[in-house]
């Protein structure tokens, strides 16, 4: 690996996949601010710039708690079919304008029925802002639905994946506080959705350890929502048989092995602590790709994290002197990972990832 030269720019200009979005995470802050002003929402700043920084500030806690309060602001905004599938439309937009061409975005319906829609109702809503935005800008943005651990609708939710399934929904993830609420609470769902052949991504390893990622895995998680803690799993040790002087334990190489995806968050790991990391240079992303697991760049929340998927990259690189060939093969693992009909991906493969590094290169 060579010490590339990759300015920011550059790498808003490769073709990008992630994975790992969640909706209500990435709303922009005039977007908050108008429709907020609309419903009578009281914000804790009135401004553009002192929202930006309310929201930026209090997601640097390095507690998952504190960073999830955030979004009770951009959940009040989001109780309406228009305020939905406008917020749905502008994420995809934002997503393709930094060079996305693959998003699946994820969302809680549940935390969108206060207003009286239902969850069938949540799911259309923002599928037509996805499906604006892909017919304006060419991305493909697909939903995945979350149910969250600390309440009881997981089931419903469940059964929308099923119902939408071919319709935009391309899987089921559980999302909310990790710590205490274990992925076998939602054992029917998850049962339902392996008899309907549902996708499967689990919030695992982000604030609980070892445990979390295990039972994500009984349930039947095809990726890991973060898994940085699979790191604890693995020890340093010199005399180490493969010569790469770590230890991998038996969690850590059935997770490597099997080539399970890693939705990693840079960012958003410090923000909350996950990674165990003070920097990016510490945040086990490199350890990770080094030891071959499959991992892949996400943005996890856009608007606490004040990022974006080509900033994200673009840390990575500054961090671990990544260059094109690490860039291509972190998309391809996304790609390959993804929820989409394999036609679908060598589509993408063939006609937009190669082509988009090969055009960066000449």
């Amino acid at each position: 690996m060579t010490t590339p030269d990759l300015a920011l720019e550059s790498i808003r200009e490769l073709p990008k996949v992630v994975l790992h979005d969640h909706l209500d995470g990435g709303l922009r802050p005039s977007t908050v601010l108008e429709l907020a002003h609309e419903i009578g929402h009281e914000l804790p700043a009135d401004d553009l710039e002192g929202l930006q920084t309310w929201f930026r500030d209090s997601a640097d806690s390095g507690s998952l708690v504190s960073y999830l309060e955030t979004f009770e602001h951009t959940i009040a905004v989001m109780q309406t079919q228009d305020a939905l599938a406008r917020v749905a439309f502008e994420a995809a937009e934002d997503l393709a304008r930094d060079g996305v061409v693959y998003a699946e975005i994820r969302q809680a319906p549940e935390l969108n029925t206060a207003g009286g829609l239902s969850i069938d109702q949540v799911v259309a809503a923002i599928q037509s802002g996805y499906d604006e935005a892909s017919a304006k800008y060419g991305i493909v943005a697909r939903q995945l639905l979350c149910g969250m651990r600390q309440a009881d609708r997981w089931e419903e939710t469940a059964r929308a994946v099923v119902d939408f399934k071919g319709y935009g929904v391309v899987g089921f993830d559980i999302a909310g506080p990790e710590l205490g609420f274990p992925p076998a609470l939602q054992a029917s769902a998850f049962e339902m959705l392996r008899h309907e052949l549902c996708h499967i991504t689990i919030h695992a390893g982000e604030a609980d350890g070892l445990d979390s990622i295990a039972g994500a895995l009984y349930q039947g998680a095809e990726r890991l929502g973060h898994g940085v803690r699979i790191v604890d799993d693995i020890t340093r040790d010199e005399d180490g048989v493969d010569g790469s002087g770590w230890v991998l334990g038996p969690l850590a190489s059935y997770v490597r092995d099997r080539g399970i995806a890693l939705e990693v968050a840079p960012t958003s790991n410090l923000q909350t602590g996950a990674a165990g990391a003070t920097s990016i240079e510490t945040h086990p992303f490199g350890l990770l790709a080094d030891l071959g697991f499959n991992v892949t760049i996400n943005t996890d929340n856009r608007l606490m994290s004040h990022t974006s998927v080509s900033e994200e990259t673009w840390k990575l690189v500054q961090a671990f002197g990544y260059d094109l060939d690490d860039l291509e093969l972190f998309t391809l693992n996304a790609l390959h990972a993804a929820f989409l009909p394999l036609p679908d991906r060598m589509g993408l493969i063939q006609d937009v990832i190669l082509p988009g590094y090969d055009a960066l290169r000449a």
